[in-house]
């Protein structure tokens, strides 16, 4: 067999390897990866907050956590931030007023178990306090220790296999810890009085205005709290 009779039978062999490959599919492609330096144009997928704090009055804010399963409504003025089991606000303190508060604070906590106040010597109040169509149990207490004095008003909330637990704390320090005397230390008495059953009014007001509310994807976070 000459040359070019091989020659042309290795150029056949060849284009019907090159038609029968095309027939038989092409090899799989993948994405190309990015370019160093270039920013992706999808989209991405950007979930509901947990909680939110949103005004909604010239006073009011409202303070929504999907997690726990609540909302509460409170003044604009105080300050929201992380608890242990919750949520605690910080009321702040008028500086412009004579008075020797050291503590004004309420905080809301959600606990697995019965509710149940802590054991206490003295209660001021206690009383069963119906909003809408949820009962809540309070109790109030207040004492002096080394000139101190503490005002606390609890609420408890069951629901389920948990308990909502509403807080106000205040602590007011004696005259002499600002060094106050005569008509000052009067007028820093009287603030004080003041001051705390404002914010003990705001306090209550709060409670009142809580709800449940649905976690996300529809699942109600207060029956399985973390």
């Amino acid at each position: 067999m000459n040359k070019k009779v091989i020659g042309f039978i290795v150029v056949v062999i060849v284009i019907i390897g090159i038609v029968w490959y095309g027939r038989s599919g092409t090899a799989p492609t993948t994405e190309p990866s990015p370019t160093p330096g270039t920013v992706s144009t999808s989209t991405p997928q950007v979930s509901a907050p947990v909680i939110e704090n949103t005004k909604v009055s010239s006073s009011l804010s409202e303070y929504h956590d999907a997690e726990l399963g609540f909302s509460v409504k409170y003044p604009l003025t105080w300050e929201p931030g992380k608890a242990d089991a919750g949520v605690s606000f910080i009321i702040p303190i008028d500086k412009k007023q004579v008075s020797t508060l050291g503590k004004l604070q309420a905080e809301i906590s959600v606990l697995p178990g019965k509710c149940g106040f802590p054991p206490v010597t003295t209660i001021k109040d206690r009383a069963t306090v119906p909003v809408k169509d949820l009962s809540f149990n309070m109790i109030s207490m207040s004492n002096t220790v080394q000139g101190r004095t503490y005002f606390n008003r609890m609420y408890s909330l069951p629901k389920g296999s948990i308990c909502y637990y509403f807080t106000f704390s205040s602590i007011t320090l004696p005259a002499s810890s600002k060094s106050l005397t005569g008509s000052n230390a009067t007028q820093a008495e009287n603030n004080n009085k003041a001051i705390v059953t404002s914010a003990d009014t705001a306090f209550n007001e709060m409670v009142k205005s809580f709800v449940f509310v649905s976690g996300p994807q529809g699942v109600d976070e207060t029956k399985a709290p973390r």
